[in-house]
């Protein structure tokens, strides 16, 4: 085997369909299009949505609602995570890039910390945001919030 005598697998590649070469072909007259009609003229196209005249999806589906372009979407990490986090590496301090690197966010999310479960040691923790259940649990235990 060399350069000069490889071929694809069997079956691999097909030959392409030459439309509109004559009868001879089998593939001339009206070149695979069927006859008469919009489908078979040059130019057609449909519209994007178009169902052949019936009311389109878009058209019969009311609208609702808005998207806020300002809205500011968190990742939700309870106290409770933060404490099992802590007490697994034995941290003082845990930070943004503690759960990124524990797998519970990735790193261009923002986090809030909500104050679901409970903190057993002092600790400073780092967020973009907080509850006032997770400040108030933070700070009774002698930490600090820290907001970013």
């Amino acid at each position: 085997m060399n350069l000069s005598n490889l071929k694809p697998a069997a079956g691999a590649t097909k030959t392409r369909k030459r439309i509109g070469r004559g009868p001879g072909s089998g593939l001339g007259g009206t070149s695979t299009r069927g006859h008469k009609g919009a489908k078979s003229r040059s130019g057609y196209s449909k519209k994007i949505g178009f169902e052949g005249g019936q009311m389109p999806l878009q058209r019969r589906v009311p609208k609702f609602g808005f998207k806020n372009i300002n809205r500011i979407e968190y990742k939700a990490i309870n106290l409770d995570t933060i404490q099992a986090l802590a007490e697994a590496k034995s941290l003082t301090k845990v930070g943004i890039r503690d759960l990124v690197d524990a797998g519970f966010i990735s790193s261009k999310q923002l986090v809030k910390v909500l104050g679901n479960g409970t903190l057993t040691t002092k600790l400073d923790v780092e967020a973009n945001a907080f509850s006032k259940t997770a400040i108030a649990a933070i700070e009774a235990l002698g930490g600090n919030a820290v907001k970013l």
